[in-house]
Order: C-alpha cells, then structure tokens, then sequence
C-alpha cells in the first residue's frame, strides 16, 4: 500500500511509498517558517486515524469557491487510507486550532480517477461546506510551468519524520519558497502531466506529514496568489521528507473538473 509516505495527517500511510493519507513531505514544512502573510483561502481538515488508535492528524486544503476547499483524496479517503475527517473545515486563519471560519462537511466528492498507488493517481478532492464563508476563494492557475517560482502552505510536522506519533505539528501557519521542477528531478515515473515534482529552494526544507492536501501557489496576474499545486507526498524513495522533491497534484490539469463539479 502507498499509504504511508503521503502527507496527510497520520503515518497510517507512513509505511508506503506515496502514503499520502496522513505522512506526506510537507512538515508545517521542515525547515519553513512562520506564514509572512494572511492567506485566506487556506484552510485546513482535521483528521484521525482509528486503526492506529485514533492518532490525530490534520490535512491542509484551499478555498477554490465560497462554498468549496480543493483537498487531497487520500485525506477523504477513510476505506482507502484510513483518515477519517473530523467533519469540520477551519478556512483563513494562520493558526491550527483556532480562528477563521469554521464550517461543517457537507459532501465530499474524490476524483473519479483517484487511485492509491506508487505515486497516487488523481490525489485530488473537493469538500462542500454546509454554508458560505466570507474569505476570498484562490484562482486555480491556467498553467504549471518547470522553473516557476511557488510556496507551499501548511500546518504539517515541523520535525522531518513519516512516523505520525512522533510528528510535531505547528499552531502557527508554516510556508517554504520553492519552485516547479521538470519530471525528472524527482524520481522516474513520479511526474508527469497530472503530478507536479517540486523543488525547495532552500537545503533540506520540504513539505511532510500533515502537509497533504494543502496548498502549492504560484503568483498570477497583478501578483495575486494562484493555486498550482495540491500537496501529495514525496517525489521520490527516500524515507526523509526533507531529502528530497516533492510531488504535488497538478491543479491546472485538474481545473476542467473542479470548475464541473462545484457547479
């Protein structure tokens, strides 16, 4: 099963190449830093994993619509994973557990080509909310170019680990500058149209467990944030979520559904 190196909130995953479910290379980013700004379209899922008796983890996600958040799969995905949302979603606040907006789950859609394998196919899903917020929804980007600046969001383990037990998840919003890097600067069959390799601009700095799901942005016309990529797990073999590239959900290649399904 790949269901341990994702970046989701539990390491129910950590045991399995693209274990996307609850590990996942976005530890609040390792080696982030603090948010430097509001980001209102971000959001985040709280998660548990009852068959590892009832850990608790979190997922990130991003505000695509007043009523919907774009997640990953694997964090929806309680048959395949084993993450079980708490049924709530937190949207604009730069804090874990407190703040924002805070709405009930009101559906839950997955890919229809959502597969877990090494590396998952599709991660992608979207989350209805029981009512409308007031925090501005992100773009989805037209297109995800290699060399494209980008920063990750997330509230995922600050301490580079796939073990959920021994993961340290910051109260405080974490970022890391990074960019979009061609197929093979990440592990051979890991890329391609519909996964994004992404590289840390800084040494030893990657997305990781509790990080799935969460945001990859880009900046867009009149410098405003675009989505670009939807955090998935590692872009290569290594054990270490800093050590290496990452891989996200192509969002653009993914847009033609989001914009069909929340309508």
């Amino acid at each position: 099963m790949v269901k341990l190196r994702s970046l989701t909130a539990g390491a129910v995953l950590a045991g399995a190449l693209g274990a996307t479910t609850l590990v996942g290379n976005a530890n609040a980013i390792v080696n982030g830093k603090d948010s430097t700004e509001l980001y209102g379209f971000m959001a985040s899922i709280p998660v548990s994993v009852p068959e590892m008796g009832g850990v608790r983890g979190v997922c990130g996600a991003t505000l695509v619509h007043p009523r919907w958040v774009v997640t990953a799969a694997h964090c929806v995905d309680p048959e395949g994973t084993g993450a079980v949302p708490d049924g709530v979603v937190r949207i604009g606040s730069p804090h874990r557990t407190h703040g924002g907006s805070v709405r009930a789950i009101d559906r839950v859609v997955r890919h229809p080509g959502y597969r877990l394998a090494a590396p998952n196919e599709h991660d992608i899903a979207l989350v209805r909310l029981d009512r409308p917020v007031a925090q501005r929804p992100i773009h989805v980007a037209g297109t995800a170019r290699p060399g494209t600046p980008t920063r990750l969001l997330g509230f995922g383990t600050t301490l580079d680990t796939i073990d959920i037990t021994e993961a340290r998840f910051p109260s405080r919003l974490q970022q890391l500058d990074t960019r979009i890097g061609t197929p093979d600067e990440c592990a051979p069959g890991f890329a391609d149209a519909t996964r994004l390799c992404t590289v840390s601009r800084k040494p030893g700095a990657m997305a990781c467990i509790g990080d799935s799901g969460g945001p990859q942005v880009q900046r867009g016309k009149h410098g405003r944030w675009e989505l670009v990529g939807v955090t998935l797990g590692p872009g290569d073999t290594d054990a270490i979520c800093a050590n290496g590239p990452g891989l996200y959900t192509n969002a653009p290649a993914h847009a033609d559904w989001i914009r069909a399904t929340v309508r």
